[in-house]
């Protein structure tokens, strides 16, 4: 169990919460949010299913991750396998891009969920997850996915504390976020784009650098991070692997959550 410090109070609250919700599917991505709720969810005692949406807006390393990260917790992921491009609209990267994501995705776990017998489908948005700039949380509302965290005012600096706390290896890892937010909206989506941005930028995360995104503008890239003058001699090794895969590089700043 966690121990006293801070945010024990509302950890409790999300326990309890978690023993009292019976059977459920959990969306799970192996993310910072989902590897904390998971954790909760053993401690806590609830009978969930993780469940992985596997598709081309997701990296293999993440769906390694997320398998690694269930055992670890003494769960069997089940892996749903999603052609989220023939999804009508979607690989002209409209604006409600990520509704209608969401929509498909949620709507493939709860499939499943029904399958199982299962009413209940939960994901991790958290409390610090602001509608406004989260337009796939209105998918989630639809479809009736139960947020545990956001129901129990767990925010984004609450997860990362008491999963320090609990020793989860995602406790420090940098935001994730699909592979389509690369590409700015309007422009269209390819397999090969994504996973050209995929292999981009894994090797240079094998240069040591963690907090960044490859933004991918057609033969064009920009590389986001918070502090691009910060970078140092990492710079140069940088521009080296994003020119293997563009013809122009840019260096930019990196919003939070973005």
């Amino acid at each position: 169990m966690m121990p006293e410090g801070p945010y024990s109070a509302e950890y409790a609250d999300l326990l309890g919460y978690l023993s009292g919700c019976g059977r459920a599917v959990l969306a799970f991505s192996g993310g910072t949010d989902s590897s904390f709720l998971l954790h909760a969810c053993r401690e806590a005692g609830a009978d969930v299913v993780p469940a992985l949406a596997r598709g081309p807006f997701q990296t293999e390393d993440e769906a390694v991750r997320a398998g690694e990260i269930s055992s670890a917790e003494g769960f069997d992921l089940r892996v749903l396998d999603v052609d989220i491009l023939s999804v009508e609209g979607m690989a002209s990267n409209p604006p409600d891009r990520c509704y209608r994501c969401k929509t498909a995705v949620f709507s493939l776990i709860r499939d499943c969920a029904s399958t199982l017998g299962i009413g209940m489908v939960m994901d991790a948005t958290n409390a610090s997850d602001d509608p406004s700039e989260r337009p796939g949380m209105r998918a989630l509302e639809e479809l009736g996915v139960v947020s545990p965290l956001r129901i129990c005012g767990i925010t984004k600096p609450m997860v990362r504390e008491l999963s320090r706390r609990a020793g989860l290896r995602m406790w420090d890892h940098p935001s994730d976020s699909c592979l389509a937010t690369r590409i700015p909206c309007g422009m269209p989506i390819t397999m090969e784009d994504l996973r050209r941005i995929e292999a981009c930028e894994s090797e240079i995360r094998k240069l040591g650098v963690r907090d960044f995104r490859v933004r991918s503008m057609g033969n064009e890239a920009r590389f986001d991070s918070p502090d691009p003058g910060a970078l140092g001699p990492l710079r140069k090794g940088i521009e080296g692997v994003l020119m293997k895969y563009y013809d122009t590089v840019s260096f930019g700043v990196r919003k939070p959550g973005l």
